[in-house]
Formats: C-alpha cells, sequence, structure tokens
C-alpha cells in the first residue's frame, strides 16, 4: 500500500513539474494582456513622451505590450547594423522624414510591408513621396522643413521667405542651424540645396550661412529651442518644433519656404524581426485614427485625412511648397556629403 501511495504521489509530482514548465514556456514570450503574443519592441528617435503615449494606446487597444528604444537616428541606425543576424528591434520609426529609411535599404536592415490603408497609395503624390515602391516604408505624418522665428525680435514681414533671405546681413549672428555630421534635419537641408543648385554652389551658400550663425547644434530640434529662449532671431527646423513651443506659449512662429523639402516620417519592419507580426499590426495601427490623432496633438501633419491638424498647415496647404528629391543621388550622397561637411565648413 504504501509503495502505491509513493508511487502515485510521484507521478502526481512530475506532472506537476511538467505543467509548471508549460505554463512558464507559454508566459515567456507573452505580452501581458496580448493573450500569449510577444512584446512589440520599438526603435524611434521621436520624442520619447510621444513615442510613450502611442506605446501606451497600442497596449490599451490591442493588449500587447510594446517597449520602446530611444535613441538618436543615427545611433539606432548603426544599432540595427551591429544586430544584423539577431535583430532586437521588430519596427522602426521616425527619423526626421525618408533619408534614414532610403539609406537602410541599401544597408538590409529592414524589410517590406505595406499597412492595408496605404495599399492604394501612389508613391508619390503631389511632389511628395509617400511610401517605398518595393514597401520598404510607408508614411505616418508630414514634416516640413522650414524656418522658425521668434515673434518679439522678428515680425512676420520680415521673417525670411526663401532660403537665400537668410543671407541677407541684417541676419548675421542671429541664425541657428543644426549639424549636418549630427543630425538628419541638417542633412536633409544641405542634400536639398545641393540637388537644386549643385555641389560647388551649395558649399558656397552653406559657408556663408555658417558665417550668419552664432551657434550650430548637434540636435535637430536644438535651433528653435534656441528661438524660443530668444538666443536666436532665426531657426532653422520642422514645422512641429516650432509649433510645439507655440503651443506652450512661447514667442515662436514658423515660415515655410517658398520651396522647401517635405516629407513623410516613415515606419518600417525590422528585417528578420522577432515578431514581425507584431511589428506588422504596429504599423496598421499608426495609420489608424487613434495613432494619428496623438501624432495631430503632438503638432504633427496627420496623413489620415480624417484626422484634422491642430497647426495652420495641411497637405493642401503645404503641396506647392514641395520640392521634388532625388532619392538616387541622396542615397549615393548621403554619407560623403554629412562626412564632407565637417572639412569644408568651420
Amino acid at each position: 500500500m504504501k509503495k502505491v501511495l509513493f508511487y502515485a504521489l510521484s507521478v502526481l509530482f512530475l506532472f506537476s513539474i511538467l505543467l509548471l514548465s508549460a505554463c512558464a514556456g507559454d508566459s515567456s514570450g507573452d505580452g501581458g494582456e496580448g493573450g500569449g503574443d510577444k512584446p512589440i519592441t520599438l526603435y524611434s528617435p521621436e520624442t520619447p513622451d510621444l513615442t510613450k503615449e502611442l506605446a501606451q494606446k497600442y497596449e490599451e487597444l490591442y493588449g500587447q505590450k510594446v517597449n520602446v528604444d530611444y535613441a538618436g537616428t543615427n545611433v539606432l541606425v548603426n544599432k540595427m547594423m551591429a544586430e544584423k543576424g539577431n535583430p532586437q528591434a521588430d519596427v522602426w520609426y521616425g527619423g526626421g522624414g525618408i533619408l534614414p529609411f532610403e539609406a537602410a535599404v541599401d544597408k538590409d536592415i529592414i524589410t517590406s510591408y505595406i499597412p492595408k490603408d496605404a495599399e492604394d497609395w501612389e508613391v508619390v503624390e503631389n511632389g511628395i513621396k509617400m511610401k517605398h515602391q518595393d514597401g520598404y516604408y510607408v508614411g505616418t505624418e508630414m514634416f516640413v522643413l522650414g524656418f522658425s522665428y521668434n515673434t518679439e525680435l522678428v515680425s512676420e514681414e520680415e521673417a525670411p521667405k526663401t532660403w537665400e533671405d537668410l543671407l541677407d546681413p541684417k541676419w548675421e549672428g542671429k541664425i541657428q542651424f543644426s549639424n549636418p555630421a549630427a543630425s538628419g534635419t541638417a542633412t536633409l537641408m544641405v542634400l536639398s540645396y545641393m540637388m537644386e543648385h549643385g555641389e560647388e554652389a551649395g558649399w558656397e551658400y552653406f559657408q556663408k550661412l555658417a558665417a550668419q550663425a552664432n551657434s550650430i547644434p548637434d540636435s535637430g530640434s536644438g535651433p528653435t529651442k534656441g528661438v524660443a529662449m530668444g538666443e536666436a532671431h532665426i531657426g532653422i527646423g520642422f514645422d512641429f518644433m516650432a509649433y510645439e513651443h507655440q503651443a506652450n506659449g512661447e514667442t515662436v512662429d514658423f515660415v515655410v519656404p517658398e520651396k522647401t523639402p517635405i516629407l513623410v516620417n516613415p515606419i518600417t519592419l525590422v528585417k528578420d524581426a522577432p515578431n514581425p507580426e507584431g511589428g506588422k499590426k504596429f504599423m496598421d495601427f499608426m495609420l489608424e485614427k487613434e495613432a494619428q490623432q496623438i501624432l495631430a496633438d503632438w503638432y504633427h501633419i496627420p496623413i489620415n485625412p480624417d484626422v484634422e491638424s491642430k497647426t495652420p498647415l495641411s497637405l493642401d496647404k503645404i503641396k506647392e511648397h514641395a520640392v521634388d528629391l532625388d532619392i538616387d543621388w541622396v542615397n549615393e550622397n548621403y554619407d560623403r556629403i554629412r562626412n564632407e561637411w565637417k572639412n569644408k565648413i568651420n
């Protein structure tokens, strides 16, 4: 009898261990309330509070955990390069427009996926590239490169309206723009000017522009902050940067130059992602009204026509200002121009 009881207890004990092991195995990829789904890892250089809000909304709607890894665009790209063969991210959102994403195609660190809401988009609409021709990224919102200005120091009438206006002697020592060797925002500025005017004229222009500047910070948002603090009269940056400061009660406004780069800010699926299905679902979410409303609340120009912009800008108002970007030329010269900046501009 004792032997029977001993064997019965032994079997029960082993069964319990196997059951616990199975449960542990099932929960190892659990995303909290995601019904057993693995967490999604999001790489993003966008404002941490913005990406946190997007992640929280996704978790609220779909019950799947989103872990956000924040760093600058170049840092994240280098990280994804180092992780090739063993990627840690599922999805990459944001980078100051399409240029880093175009370069990432050649670096073989992203793969193709187009959310259903973007399947019918043209690759280029109104002179603006909306998605990659082979599906390697899709736009989530619009960014306009232009001029912020301090309304206590500069009137709307005298604010510069073209890139050439920045060379007016009255702006000497009153301008800030970010460092193209460090900032994707500034790299866009340099490449777009050179595409339109040629490299020789471009380097001449930026030598003169650098002489007008009182500071060239590494951060893409630095010049707009300088304007808000009264450290500069004019700052070169994206539209949402100025409108964020304005919404906080600071004396900042924004000018869309006559011709300027207008880009979508993309999202993409990381190649060989550990959770590709989760990454695709998050990409779908980013074009839905809930995510688009969050972007609009952060003063980005939403790409979803059912969501209203909270700034004076909309696609209809900005499309006539867009300059054509030769993406092949960008891909061929992106790294070279950034490196040459260090030697050519003092």
